[in-house]
C-alpha cells in the first residue's frame, strides 16, 4: 500500500517526500512472497511499518481495509463522517473512500487489506463487498461476535501459515475464508445504523439511479420521471429508507463528491462545480455553504493544514 505512482510493495510506506498538505493517494501491491490481492497484519504492524504522520492524513484508498478492533477505542473518519471504534467494532473502508485515523495507538487489533477484484467477479460475495451502500460500521454481539471474530482469526492465522500450500491453493483458502468473513457481517442482524425497515424496490431504484446520474441530475421529478414512479412516491419510499427525503438524499450526494473533490483533488472550485452539474461556481459556493458552514475554499484549506512531510520507515 503506497502512495501512487511510487514503486513500493510494503503496506502504508512512502518514499518520504509526500506534501503534508494534501490528501495521500492509496494504492496496494502485495508484498514479494505474500499471496496477490490480500494480506492480513495487526493494528501494532501496521503502526510499525506506517511512516511518521501519515496514518493522521486524510487518505483516499484505492482498495478495501477491514479493521477489527480488539482492544480499546478511537475515532476514525470516513467520507467525512466520524465513527467511533471499540472493542468489538468492525471498520470497513471501500475503494474511493476517503479515510483518517484517530488516535491509532488507542486500539488493537487487525487489519484485512483486500485487493478489488481478489473476490471471484460476478459472484454474491463480491457483489456484496463491492457494494459502495453497505454499512462502515458494525458492533456485532453474541453470536455474531464470536462468528466474526472466529471467521477473522482464522483468515489471520491461514495467512501466515499457508505458506507450505501451493501458491494457488494457499489464495483459494484465503478467498474462501474471506467470503465467511463478507457473508458474516453481510447478515448481521444488528449492524451499526439499522432499525429502520428493509428498503424496498422503488428506493433501491432510485438510489441505483442517484449514485449513476447525481453529477447530472438534482431534481426528484427527473429521478421520478425516469424510473417511472411519482416524485411523492420517491419521497415516501426514501424516508422510510434513509430517514431523508429524496431531495435531501440527491443533494447529500452531491455534497459528499464534492468534498471529495476539495479533498483529494486541486481542481478550482469552478472546475468541481462543472463536474457536479452547477451552471455557475456562485451557485455551487452557495449550495455548498449552505450545508457545510463554510465556502469550498474553506473547507479545503481546513482539511489542508500546512505542516511538515512524510518520513519514510
Amino acid at each position: 500500500m503506497v502512495k501512487k505512482r511510487h514503486d513500493c510493495s510494503q503496506p502504508y510506506e512512502g518514499d518520504g517526500g509526500g506534501d503534508r498538505s494534501a490528501v495521500v493517494e492509496l494504492t496496494y501491491r502485495a508484498p514479494p512472497g505474500t499471496p496477490a490481492g490480500v494480506e492480513v497484519m495487526t493494528l501494532a504492524e501496521l503502526r510499525a511499518r506506517a511512516p511518521e504522520g501519515l496514518l493522521a492524513m486524510p487518505q483516499r484508498l484505492d482498495f478495501h481495509q477491514i479493521v477489527v478492533v480488539r482492544a480499546g477505542s478511537a475515532g476514525h473518519t470516513v467520507d467525512f463522517t466520524g465513527h467511533w471504534l471499540e472493542a468489538g467494532s468492525v471498520l470497513w473502508v471501500r475503494p474511493g473512500q476517503v479515510q483518517q485515523f484517530g488516535e491509532v495507538t488507542g486500539i488493537e487489533g487487525d487489519v484485512v487489506l483486500v485487493q478489488p477484484g481478489f473476490l471471484s467477479p460476478g459472484t454474491a460475495v463480491a457483489a456484496m463487498a463491492d457494494d459502495p451502500f453497505r454499512p462502515v460500521l458494525w458492533r456485532p454481539v453474541g453470536e455474531d461476535h464470536e462468528a466474526v471474530f472466529r471467521a477473522v482469526g482464522h483468515l489471520a492465522a491461514d495467512f501466515r501459515t499457508g505458506g507450505a500450500l501451493p501458491a494457488d491453493v494457499h489464495t483459494d483458502v484465503l478467498r474462501h475464508l474471506l467470503s465467511v468473513l463478507v457473508l458474516r457481517l453481510a447478515h448481521l442482524t444488528t449492524p451499526v445504523g439499522s432499525g429502520v425497515p428493509a428498503p424496498g424496490d422503488a428506493f433501491l431504484r432510485f438510489r441505483a439511479a442517484v449514485e449513476r446520474d447525481f453529477a447530472d441530475r438534482h431534481r426528484v421529478a427527473d429521478y421520478a420521471r425516469t424510473l417511472g414512479y411519482s416524485t411523492r412516491t420517491l419521497s415516501r419510499a426514501t424516508l422510510a429508507a434513509a430517514g431523508v427525503g429524496a431531495k435531501e438524499f440527491i443533494d447529500r450526494r452531491v455534497m459528499l463528491e464534492a468534498k471529495r473533490l476539495l479533498a483529494h483533488s486541486e481542481l478550482p472550485a469552478a472546475r468541481i462545480a462543472g463536474r457536479l452539474g452547477f451552471d455557475d461556481a456562485a451557485n455551487f459556493s452557495k449550495f455548498f455553504q449552505h450545508r457545510a458552514g463554510l465556502s469550498p475554499g474553506a473547507f479545503r484549506a481546513a482539511l489542508r493544514p500546512p505542516t511538515g512531510r512524510a518520513q519514510s520507515v
